[in-house]
């Protein structure tokens, strides 16, 4: 329960929270020209507030402050009990007005109290490190714990940037982004914004992934919530032990299929901390409203179940109706304390648990799975882009996948509807432009029975290819895309096979991290002598071939994922339709500019992410008032400047 007090201070007011924590109630004050210096310790029966205050003099003054029993004060209003439309900040209350206020106005740094001294210094949230200014390090207690300069925020940027660029294993950069995400989180974030094209590959994938992989050695302290077969019956109770309690998106993860790694176990965190990370650097909702979980359920992945090192449950994988009954109580427990808006997105499960999970919440919650939606929306955009470059409509165009997966059907079926809306076609006659090869070989009308049921709408009247090279030659597609997750699948033999009856054969090469990918930049503009239109999953860099630089695209889920979330926190949608997909590729795709295609990139550059998500977030949010989705009401007039205002600023505040 959360009590406030109003005290007026020259014309203002100063919220402050009774906090309860079991047997304990902590009164925090915050007054103009007085310091706090503690709280008292009172009973569960009793409401009472110790204030210590320093007088200008320095002499200390106590007052106990009586109240009604706590049973009393919970039927009081709390000018804390705002509805959404309090703040902003990614759709999160403002309660503190650390985001209504401008960058030149002070905050207080609030904590369980007001933090100051070595706490201030160890608190990741208030934390400037040596930017504190003179009067801040009076006023906080920071004298003589900081050497004598102050530095700014763009110094302090300069001089980590030169020191990440030291280092030349991309794990060390990894590890040395997390130690400052986890003691200054403006300056991370201020450096991951700022610096978005070379620290995406960093905090992400590919280098995410060789981290997920040694998780168990890397470990120093954690950065979400863990929930195990071990709480099962107790998950309600372990999400309050999580200290933001307005939490808006949820990132979960059961580490079965870390990108093209295969079961990682409770290892594959670092993917929901990652992700987390992107949705408040490019999509700018508050890292207070993010939480990464992982639900570990065991590993099948004997070298992780043999190492000393492992954090993991030591067990095999349940399944079945226990693994149903695990997430069944997670679901409900997710709802039950954070309301009906709350977003969760799905993250590296397995095909088969993927796709039921989506089809079983996606009525009852506000879910989204970024491997089968997010991937189809940003391949979907790409595509879109791309026929400025190659002609036609996509209803012009043949589609043949590598990859019968979560994101190959997930985009295949997307691609689908897609054309369906522009040619009023039904759906089960576009998805005649779609075929699909997995690893039995081309899925055809005689192999269905044997089919899993993602995959049976794809399965069309052809004779059986058990070789890609084959599907290609027989299919004749004019856009080749690769979600396999296998590395180097796409042979010379097959890019000019691609080449050899489309003038510029596109070529989607998405598995990560670039281990995975079906074929390099460089091998797909040489196989093709330079006419491949290109795009990967992982990031590569510029080839130049017959005395030009192409700049491969990079199909990043990224473009996507924090856009869209953001779009929907901040109209309130209630449910994830698949017109919102559309709308967020829609939006992507018209970020591209002319300069962008020629040099052949069907994407924009992460340098204005923050922009395009913008865009993508208020296309969604428009979509979502469209379909009645929205509960965020009245609707704003300017979206795009609405999602703008609701980002989340990493530049430092001044503090009282």
């Amino acid at each position: 329960k959360i009590l406030c007090f109003v005290l007026v201070i020259k014309g203002g007011y100063a919220p402050f929270r009774l906090q309860r924590q079991q047997r304990f109630v902590f009164c925090v004050f915050s007054l103009s020209g007085f310091s706090v210096l503690s709280a008292s310790l009172i009973s569960q029966r009793q409401a009472l507030g110790v204030l210590l205050c320093r007088g200008r003099r320095g002499e200390r003054k106590s007052r106990i402050v009586e109240q009604s029993t706590l049973k009393e004060m919970r039927n009081r209003d709390s000018v804390l009990d705002l509805d959404d439309k309090s703040g902003v900040g990614g759709g999160v209350q403002d309660a503190y007005g650390e985001d209504s206020a401008t960058e030149d106005q002070p905050v207080t740094p609030w904590t369980v109290s007001v933090a100051s001294g070595y706490t201030l210094l160890r608190d990741p949230h208030h934390n400037k490190g040596l930017a504190f200014t003179e009067k801040e390090r009076d006023a906080h207690y920071l004298r003589g714990l900081l050497p004598p300069v102050v530095l700014s925020q763009a110094l302090q940027e300069k001089k980590l940037m030169h020191n990440l660029r030291q280092y030349k294993v991309p794990l060390q950069r990894y590890m040395a982004m997390m130690e400052l995400q986890e003691t200054n989180e403006r300056l991370f974030y201020k450096l991951l914004v700022d610096n978005v094209e070379e620290l995406l590959p960093v905090v992400y994938t590919p280098t995410v992934g060789e981290a997920c992989q040694k998780y168990g050695s890397i470990f120093r302290r954690p950065q979400g919530l863990y929930i195990s077969l071990k709480e099962k019956g107790k998950i309600f109770e372990v999400l309050k032990n999580w200290p933001e309690k307005t939490i808006q998106v949820i990132v979960v993860t059961d580490g079965e299929r870390i990108l093209g790694l295969g079961d990682l176990g409770c290892q594959g965190m670092g993917i929901p901390v990652g992700k987390l990370s992107l949705y408040t650097a490019l999509g700018g909702v508050r890292p207070s409203a993010c939480l990464p979980i992982t639900i570990d359920v065991g590993t099948n992945n004997e070298q992780l179940l043999k190492d000393e090192f492992y954090i993991g449950l030591r067990q095999k994988r349940a399944t079945g109706q226990e693994y149903a009954e695990l997430l069944d109580e997670f679901m409900s427990a997710v709802k039950q304390n954070y309301g009906e808006k709350i977003l969760i997105q799905f993250e590296d499960f397995a095909n088969h648990n993927a796709f039921e999970l989506l089809a079983k919440y996606r009525t009852t919650h506000l879910v989204f799975n970024d491997d089968i939606q997010g991937t189809a929306a940003v391949v979907l955009s790409g595509l879109v882009s791309a026929l400025k470059l190659v002609g036609g409509t996509l209803a012009d165009h043949t589609f043949l996948f590598l990859g019968a997966g979560e994101a190959g059907t997930g985009i295949a079926e997307l691609i689908a509807l897609e054309i369906s809306k522009k040619t009023q076609a039904p759906v089960e006659e576009t998805r005649k432009k779609i075929w699909l090869v997995d690893s039995k070989g081309l899925i055809v009308s005689s192999r269905k029975e044997s089919l899993q049921h993602f995959k049976q709408p794809f399965a069309h009247e052809h004779e059986p290819a058990t070789r890609l090279l084959d599907a290609v030659k027989a299919i004749k597609p004019t856009v080749l895309i690769g979600t396999s997750g296998v590395g180097k699948t796409f042979t010379k033999d097959v890019v000019e096979a691609m080449a050899s009856f489309n003038e510029k054969p596109l070529i989607l090469a998405l598995s990560n991290p670039t281990s995975q990918s079906e074929c390099t930049a460089e091998e797909a503009y040489t196989w093709s002598k330079g006419r491949a239109i290109f795009a990967s999953g992982s990031p590569f860099d510029p080839v130049e071939y017959d005395g030009k630089v192409f700049v491969p695209g990079q199909a990043n889920n990224a473009y996507i994922f924090p856009g869209f979330g953001l779009g929907l926190i901040m109209s309130g949608a209630i449910r994830v339709h698949d017109d919102l997909l559309l709308a967020a590729s829609e939006a992507l795709a018209v970020q591209v500019t002319e300069e962008n295609y020629e040099k052949g990139l069907i994407y924009p550059p992460f340098s204005n992410i923050r922009k395009i998500s913008a865009h993508i977030a208020a296309n969604v949010a428009a979509k979502a008032y469209e379909l009645g989705l929205a509960s965020r009401l009245p609707r704003p007039q300017d979206l795009v400047q609405f999602a703008e205002s609701c980002m989340y600023s990493p530049i430092y505040r001044s503090y009282r």
